[in-house]
C-alpha cells in the first residue's frame, strides 16, 4: 500500500520543524515508517542548493534561476527519495515542498503561476501531497520567533528570510490564497498557540488519513 505524503508550509518562525518532529514520533508509536525531509534539500546534491539559495553571494541568482535551482533540487529529492519511500509504504514528512515555489516565487517575485505550475509539475514527475499544514501566524509573531532563533542559534536570516517586508507580506496572501483555492488538501493551522495546542490541531488533520 502506498504512503502518504504530508508536507508542512508556512512564513518564516512558524515552528514547522518542531511540530514534524513531534507527528513523527506520534506515527512512530503507531508503527508507521517515516522519512522525514527539507526542502531545498534532502539529498547530497539537494543540500549542496540548499546553500546557493540561502547564501549571500555576490553574485546572486535572479528570480528565475532561484526558480530553476529549486525545482532542480525537488526533481532529485522526489527521484531518490519520497516515491520509493511512498511506494514501500512508508509516510513523508517534508518542511515545505511545491506550495513554497507558488507563494514565494509566484506571490513573492512574482513569476507567471501558470508557468511555474508546469514546470513544477514536470520536476515533480506529477507528484502532489495527499495533505499540506499550513502554519499560519502574524508577521509580528514570525519577527519575534525570527530574532528568538537567531539569538538562541547564534545564526543570521538567510538572503530569503531577509527579503523584506512587503515580500513576506505578497508570501501570507499566496499561501491564503492557495489554501481558498485547494481546500480540501491544505489545511490551515493557527500556529500561534502553545507547542502542545498546535501539536493536538495537527493532529486531527492527520489521523483522518490513517
Amino acid at each position: 500500500m502506498r504512503g502518504k505524503f504530508i508536507t508542512f508550509e508556512g512564513g518564516e518562525g512558524a515552528g514547522k520543524s518542531t511540530q514534524i518532529k513531534l507527528l513523527e514520533a506520534e506515527l512512530k508509536k503507531r508503527g508507521i515508517e517515516v522519512v522525514l525531509t527539507r526542502e531545498p534539500g534532502g539529498t547530497r546534491l539537494s543540500e549542496k542548493v540548499r546553500l546557493l539559495l540561502k547564501d549571500e553571494l555576490e553574485d546572486p541568482p535572479c528570480d528565475r534561476s532561484e526558480l530553476l535551482l529549486f525545482l532542480a533540487a525537488r526533481a532529485q529529492l522526489v527521484k531518490n527519495v519520497i516515491k520509493p519511500a511512498l511506494e514501500r509504504g512508508a509516510w513523508v514528512l517534508s518542511d515545505r515542498f511545491s506550495d513554497s515555489t507558488f507563494a514565494y516565487q509566484g506571490y513573492g517575485r512574482g513569476l507567471d503561476l501558470k508557468i511555474l505550475r508546469l514546470a513544477n509539475d514536470f520536476a515533480c514527475d506529477g507528484l502532489k501531497s495527499d495533505l499540506t499544514l499550513l502554519m499560519e501566524i502574524s508577521s509580528e509573531e514570525s519577527l519575534k520567533r525570527m530574532r528568538s532563533r537567531e539569538s538562541a542559534t547564534g545564526t543570521v536570516a538567510d538572503r530569503i528570510e531577509n527579503a523584506g517586508d512587503d515580500f513576506h507580506s505578497r508570501l501570507r496572501f499566496g499561501f491564503k490564497d492557495l489554501a481558498a483555492q485547494e481546500p480540501g488538501r491544505i489545511k490551515t493551522i493557527d500556529a500561534s498557540g502553545t507547542i502542545e495546542e498546535v501539536q493536538e490541531k495537527i493532529w486531527k488533520r492527520v489521523q483522518l488519513l490513517i
